[in-house]
C-alpha cells in the first residue's frame, strides 16, 4: 500500500477492491470475438470470427450528462451504466452495425468500491442487452476534481456492418414511412432542463409519488435508456431499412433531418403513438410550449426506422414480436426548401 498516495486522497486498495467486485459483472458480457482478460493494458477483440467479407467498423462515444445529478441525489447508481451503453450502441446501430465491444471511463472523487460495482453492474446489464462485450475500462480517482460521492461516466463502443449493408440515408425517398419505437421515458437527454423545472423552479421532492407517473418522480426520471439493438437487427434480417434515427439531444427537429436528402421533409402524426406520462408532466409543470417539447425530448419515440411503404406493416409486426411498442408515425414528403423540416400535426 502507498501511504503517501493515500494521504493525497487516492486509495489504491479501494481501486483493487473495485476491480475484484466488477469482474463477475464483466463476465456476463462475454460474446463471440472477445479475447483476453480484464486487467490487460488494452482490450482485444477478434474481428475475424465474425466472418464478414467487407466489414465496416463504426464507433460511437457518449456520456450520460446531468442525469447523473439525479443519481447522486437519490443515491441510486445501478441503472446509470445502462444509459451510458445505450447512448453509444443505439448510435452505431443507426448505421446498421451490430455493437461488438464497449469500454467505459468512470471518474470519481473518492473510490467507493460498492458504488463502482453498482455503476459497472448497470454497464454490464446494458452490454448484455446489446450483446456487446465489455472488454475494458478505466476508473480514475481525482479528489481535486470531483466531490466525494460524485462521479462522471463516459463510454465508447465499436460496431461492425457489411459494407453492402451500411445504412447512411442515401436511399430515403418521398413516400417512405417512419416507424417509431417507443422510448422508456426521458432517456438521457434534456436533464439540465428537467432539473431546472423540477428542482430549481418548483422545488418538487424527487421522492414524491404522482399517480399519473405510476410511482415516485425520481424513479421515473432515472428509468434507463432503452436499448434497441436486438429488435432492430432482427428487422434488418428481412427488411431493407432506408435510414435509422436515434432520437437523442435535439429531439425530432435535430435528429430526423440528419438522414434526409435535399428537398425532403417529414410529416409526423403525434397522435399515432402513446406518450409516456412524464412528458405531459414536464410540459405542464415547466410551462413549455407543446411544439418546443419535440425540439428537446424524444416525446416517447426513442428510435425511428424509415422504410418503403410496402414494408411498413411487416416492420411493425416484426418489432412487436420482439417486444417493442412500434407505430407508423409519419412519412417522407417533398419540400420546396433546401433545408429539411419536421412537421408535427
Amino acid at each position: 500500500m502507498s501511504h503517501h498516495y493515500e494521504q493525497s486522497g487516492v486509495s489504491l486498495e479501494a481501486g483493487y477492491e473495485s476491480v475484484r467486485r466488477i469482474k463477475k459483472h464483466i463476465a456476463r458480457t462475454v460474446r463471440l470475438g472477445m479475447m483476453g482478460n480484464i486487467g490487460s493494458f488494452g482490450g482485444m477483440f477478434d474481428l475475424s470470427l465474425l466472418n464478414m467479407k467487407e466489414p465496416i467498423l463504426i464507433s460511437g462515444t457518449d456520456g450520460v450528462g446531468t442525469k447523473l445529478k439525479l443519481a447522486f441525489l437519490l443515491d441510486k447508481h445501478d441503472t446509470i451504466g445502462q444509459d451510458a451503453v445505450a447512448m453509444c450502441v443505439n448510435d452505431v446501430l443507426a448505421q446498421g452495425a451490430q455493437p461488438l465491444f464497449f469500454l467505459d471511463y468512470i471518474a470519481v472523487g473518492k473510490n467507493n468500491p460498492a458504488q463502482i460495482e453498482q455503476i459497472v453492474k448497470g454497464i454490464a446489464d446494458g452490454c448484455v442487452l446489446a450483446n456487446c462485450a465489455l472488454i475494458g475500462g478505466e476508473t480514475a480517482e481525482m479528489p481535486d476534481l470531483y466531490h466525494e460521492g460524485e462521479y462522471d461516466i463516459a463510454g465508447f463502443t465499436v460496431g461492425a456492418v457489411e459494407k453492402s449493408k451500411l445504412i447512411d440515408g442515401s436511399k430515403v425517398s418521398v413516400g417512405d414511412q417512419l416507424i417509431g419505437l417507443q422510448s422508456s421515458g426521458v432517456h438521457s437527454n434534456g436533464f439540465s432542463l428537467v432539473r431546472k423545472i423540477i428542482l430549481k423552479d418548483n422545488s418538487i421532492n424527487l421522492y414524491q409519488h404522482f399517480d399519473e407517473l405510476y410511482g415516485k418522480l425520481g424513479e421515473t426520471l432515472l428509468t434507463p435508456t432503452k436499448i434497441y439493438v436486438t429488435s432492430v437487427l432482427e428487422v434488418l434480417k428481412s427488411i431493407d431499412i432506408r435510414a435509422i434515427c436515434h432520437i437523442t439531444g435535439g429531439g425530432f427537429d435535430e435528429n430526423i433531418p440528419r438522414v434526409l436528402q435535399e428537398n425532403q421533409s417529414v410529416e409526423i402524426d403525434e397522435n399515432s403513438w402513446e406518450k409516456p406520462p412524464i412528458f405531459n408532466f414536464l410540459e405542464k409543470v415547466g410551462n413549455i410550449p407543446h411544439r418546443e417539447m419535440f425540439n428537446i425530448f424524444n416525446m416517447g419515440i426513442g428510435m425511428i426506422l424509415i422504410v418503403k411503404p410496402e414494408d411498413a406493416i411487416d416492420t411493425v409486426e416484426i418489432l412487436k414480436k420482439c417486444g417493442e411498442n412500434a407505430y407508423i408515425i409519419g412519412q417522407i414528403t417533398n419540400s420546396d426548401e433546401k433545408d429539411s423540416t419536421v412537421c408535427i400535426r
